[in-house]
């Protein structure tokens, strides 16, 4: 069998199976929601803040204004698999290293008042890999960068807080070490609310 064909096979796998994303594990419990990002602490935005602002895949690289998605160094990108996504190999691009990022224009999406965002982005790993979190935030501020690790499925949150509308702001992660991936989808929303009983 040659290269092709093992590529190939490969890739058939991802193409034909389905993914339950709610079985994804996430970096931020709802304990750390409770108690390190709590309502008081967060300018939340107008009422629909349950439904994500935008949602970027490898079928939907554009949102609205300037919001939009980079890929670098994927070795593949499957928009007509049966979940849509983008593969990188970090042994196979060691020129710079895999990484997605996502700028977000809140007032294209018609906000017009200070807001906290959560972008959540959506990878597998074959194994253990190392991930940079970063962003920028203008004259607000950021949570959740930093070196993540993570293995198997699993979101990789990170929190841009006091968003001036007007301010374009951007995350990303970035391979440092490890496997290969797939990265799924990097949503945009509010945070969410959490009662206490």
């Amino acid at each position: 069998m040659d290269e092709n064909t093992v590529s190939e096979s490969v890739a058939d796998t991802f193409d034909d199976r389905k993914i339950d994303f709610a079985t994804f594990d996430t970096d931020v419990t709802v304990e750390d929601w409770a108690t390190k990002y709590r309502v008081g602490d967060i300018r939340l935005g107008p009422y629909f803040f349950f439904t994500p602002i935008e949602t970027l895949a490898p079928a939907k690289t554009i949102g609205l204004g300037r919001t939009n998605l980079t890929l670098i160094m994927a070795t593949i990108v499957q928009t007509d698999a049966a979940v849509p996504y983008a593969g990188f190999d970090r042994q196979e691009t060691p020129s710079r290293n895999p990484a997605v990022s996502v700028h977000f224009a809140p007032s294209a999406y018609g906000i017009t008042t200070v807001g906290t965002y959560v972008m959540t982005f959506t990878v597998e790993t074959s194994a253990p890999s190392t991930f940079t979190v970063g962003g920028y935030a203008g004259s607000g501020s950021l949570s959740g960068t930093g070196t993540k690790s993570v293995n198997g499925r699993q979101t990789i949150t990170l929190i841009l807080k006091d968003v001036q509308p007007s301010q374009q702001v951007y995350g990303s992660i970035e391979q440092t070490a490890g496997s290969s991936w797939l990265w799924y989808s990097t949503r945009v929303s509010y945070p969410p609310l959490v009662f206490q009983v």
